[in-house]
């Protein structure tokens, strides 16, 4: 399977056959990182990986909800 570069404003863009990103199990807005090894472009999912330590430094001991959106009734929903 083959793309093309093509033009995106002032940046240059590949776009990714539906098959391609359905295997690799990505999502629309899924970060990637993108790397260049011996003349080749690799494109790999972004983990953004937060040590267990650092998320306790950051907890306070009390639970902060936050708000959500249900969105609209769909079906008999009683609100």
């Amino acid at each position: 399977m083959y793309t093309r570069i093509q033009k995106w404003g002032n940046s240059k863009a590949v776009r990714l056959p539906k098959a391609i990103v359905e295997d690799a199990g990505l999502n629309e807005e899924d970060r990637l990182n993108l790397t260049v090894k011996d003349g080749s472009i690799i494109l790999t999912p972004y983990k953004q990986h937060i040590k267990l330590a650092d998320r306790v430094a950051e907890y306070d001991g009390r639970y902060k909800p936050g708000e959500w959106d249900t969105g609209e009734p769909e079906g008999d929903e009683i609100w």
